[in-house]
């Protein structure tokens, strides 16, 4: 087992929390080149959404930090390798198909060596295809909810089951449409720590994850009496 793939799927957070950046620091281009070919076959093979997510965003970190400082020129120049970036690959990017750009990409790779450019496209590739991946798991766990399902049968407007109230489209005398008021619980993000942890963590590492249950009261200041107690509280 690989240095990475084994910091992946062990369950002993001391080497399960590894920095990626002091792992691949110490290895040399063809000791990160053989990680990464590890991991590629891993995160395909996977059936773990944490595990094949994880793989992806160290493959990507790799080619966007570590690689390139270490892909010199074999000549002995001293100078990266420079080369193209095939176009077939690059509208793949464009149309996000990122597992067909992948492998136009490391084939290239494997012909020519590793290069700036292709370790520049490959980690564009990798990093979208890590979100793709999530928001592929929250379509599927958004169409297995028997009460979300009315969304992804709709092939005409008609078919909306959504309608406005026609009490609404009714004007007063005066002319005006009525007043909708609607009370409605908001959503509060606490950490800004972004959507995609949700599945990331809960999911498929849920020792790793932790819930705060908050109830917030919201209302326009002074638009409320204080309760008379609370008055004499606050000034005792």
């Amino acid at each position: 087992m690989s240095g990475l793939r084994h910091i992946i799927t062990s369950t002993d957070p001391e080497i399960r929390n590894r920095s990626l950046d002091a792992f691949c620091r110490a290895k040399s281009l063809p000791e990160l080149l053989a990680e990464c070919a590890d991991l590629e076959t891993f995160r395909r093979a996977s059936d773990n959404l944490y595990e094949r997510v994880r793989a992806l965003f160290f493959l990507y970190a790799i080619h966007r930090f570590h690689l390139p400082d270490k892909s010199e020129d074999l000549t002995g120049s001293g100078k990266p390798v420079r080369s193209l970036i095939p176009y077939e690959g690059y509208t793949h990017l464009l149309q996000r198909r990122f597992e067909e750009a992948i492998e136009i990409f490391l084939a290239v790779q494997a012909r020519d060596g590793p290069s700036e450019g292709v370790s520049s496209a490959l980690a564009e590739a990798y990093h979208r295809l890590g979100f793709q991946t999530l928001a592929d798991q929250v379509r599927r766990s958004v169409r297995s909810a028997r009460g979300n399902q009315w969304m992804f049968r709709i092939g005409h407007p008609m078919d909306q089951p959504l309608r406005v109230r026609r009490d609404l489209l009714d004007r007063s005398a005066d002319g005006l449409f009525p007043i909708l008021h609607e009370a409605t619980p908001v959503r509060m993000d606490l950490s800004h720590s972004a959507w995609s942890d949700i599945f990331f963590l809960g999911m498929d590492f849920p020792e790793g994850a932790r819930v705060l249950n908050v109830s917030i009261d919201l209302a326009v200041r002074g638009a409320m009496r204080r309760p008379a107690h609370l008055s004499k509280l606050m000034c005792a």
